[in-house]
């Protein structure tokens, strides 16, 4: 009894100390080369307890994860892959395992399409372009594609901003139909996020693997990831671009997060305003929605049309943990209080996982 009251002390103390989200410095994380080994850190040394780690990673291998990748402070804490693809069994929205997978990098890890978690590597290429301008987060939509491109009146249509899809707040319908005036109503809505590369694209003109590639991952080594056009008729008709990558280069993505948008002496985000603004309420729909990022600790999350609840999105998280979550669990989280960075790819896991999975993260990194 005495050792339960005393972590849950200790979680109550740590939890208190996550009332901010602020970036953990560069100069205090540790960047991996592009070709060089990734350094790895002993979760003892950074007062982590081995046992209830293992036991984290566990729970994921039995709830079909493919990767799971921790970072302290961008050193590897713990890393494990297992082997799914002699499986056939469903992996969500009618697809098998083998549908989702994109290849394999040079070690040997599967490549996936990370379903929904492209929407945060887009809201950072939104910020990259708003700063180099002529974008901006109040041009309508139709400024950059033209009329037409939602199933809405003209009227309807031109009220709907860059800024309401970042914020899943177009007041449109799943096939891009009249819902709501802009601005009113939240829901989760793909088919009008994928707008949104297609407005960056038209501003850039460039081809989104090209952008991607010259603004972000190509200066922080996220040498597999790629845009890839989808092949199966239900994806295309929502989001035609799927973002196809590994849980290292994902964790590098992540690390750039962390880092408050600079990587090793170069920043990459200059747009700093944008970026905390992303990771904050965007709406209060939705208090639990940035632009285009999940955020965990507030009073309330929405998660479809009409579906809400009390509470934070993982409460058994750090309050300041953001996500960028996609669909059958694939997952990023960064904690910067922590200084953590999460990546979990694979395909569905247990309604009760995530939770569980970060209730035993939380013991193990609250080894006294």
């Amino acid at each position: 009894m005495k050792v339960c009251l005393r972590l849950f002390t200790c979680f109550a103390c740590l939890m208190a100390a996550f009332a901010a989200r602020a970036a953990t410095p560069a100069a205090l994380l540790y960047f991996p080369p592009a070709a060089e080994a990734w350094e790895l850190v002993a979760p003892a040394a950074v007062g982590w307890d081995s046992d209830r780690l293992n036991a984290a990673l566990e729970l994921a291998g039995k709830n079909h994860a493919s990767g799971v990748l921790i970072l302290h402070r961008g050193k590897i804490l713990a890393e494990r892959y297992w082997s799914l693809e002699e499986k056939a069994g469903t992996a969500g929205n009618g697809r098998t395992y083998h549908e989702l997978l994109r290849g394999h990098d040079e070690a040997g890890h599967v490549i996936e399409d990370v379903a929904s978690v492209q929407k945060s590597v887009a809201s950072l290429l939104v910020g990259i372009a708003r700063h180099q301008g002529p974008l901006q987060l109040d041009d309508p939509v139709s400024k950059h594609l033209g009329a037409g491109w939602s199933k809405a009146s003209p009227e309807q249509e031109g009220a709907i901003t860059l800024q309401h899809l970042v914020t899943m707040t177009s007041g449109l319908k799943d096939d891009l139909t009249f819902e709501a005036p802009a601005g009113t109503r939240w829901r989760y809505n793909s088919a009008a996020y994928a707008q949104t590369m297609r407005v960056v694209a038209t501003v850039a003109k460039k081809s989104p693997n090209d952008l991607t590639r010259a603004w972000l991952t190509g200066r922080i080594g996220m040498s597999n990831t790629s845009w890839m056009e989808r092949t199966l008729p239900g994806e295309v008709a929502v989001n035609p671009l799927g973002l196809a990558t590994t849980a290292r280069d994902l964790a590098r993505f992540g690390l750039l997060v962390l880092a408050d948008g600079r990587w090793k002496d170069q920043t990459v985000i200059e747009d700093r305003d944008y970026l905390h603004a992303a990771l904050r309420p965007s709406q209060k729909l939705n208090p639990s929605y940035g632009y285009l990022w999940w955020l965990n600790g507030q009073s309330e999350v929405a998660r479809g049309a009409g579906q809400r609840a009390k509470g934070p999105l993982i409460p058994s998280a750090p309050p300041d943990l953001v996500a960028a979550l996609g669909a059958v669990d694939r997952k990023l989280y960064v904690v910067p209080s922590l200084g953590l960075v999460v990546t979990r790819l694979g395909f569905n896991t247990a309604p009760t996982f995530q939770d569980e999975f970060w209730r035993l993260l939380m013991a193990a990194a609250l080894r006294q």
